[in-house]
C-alpha cells in the first residue's frame, strides 16, 4: 500500500507541476486514481515533504506546488 502512495504522489506532483494549480476532483480526474482516499493520502505524502500549499474556495479543496 506504502508504494502505491508513493506511485500516486508521482502521478499528482507530475500533474501539478505541468498544470499548476488544480482541485483535488481534477486530479482525480486528470491522474486516474482511482478512488478520492487515494488522492488524498498521495496529497498528504507531498504535504509531509513541504511540496504542495492547499486553499479552499467555496468548498472546494485546490492544490499546487510549493
Amino acid at each position: 500500500m506504502i508504494e502505491q502512495i508513493g506511485i500516486n504522489a508521482g502521478l499528482v506532483w507530475n500533474l501539478l507541476n505541468e498544470t499548476g494549480k488544480q482541485s483535488v476532483k481534477e486530479v482525480k480526474k486528470l491522474t486516474k486514481i482511482k478512488t478520492e482516499k487515494d488522492v488524498f493520502a498521495a496529497l498528504g505524502w507531498l504535504a509531509k515533504e513541504g511540496k504542495v500549499a492547499f486553499d479552499e474556495n467555496d468548498g472546494e479543496i485546490f492544490v499546487s506546488l510549493i
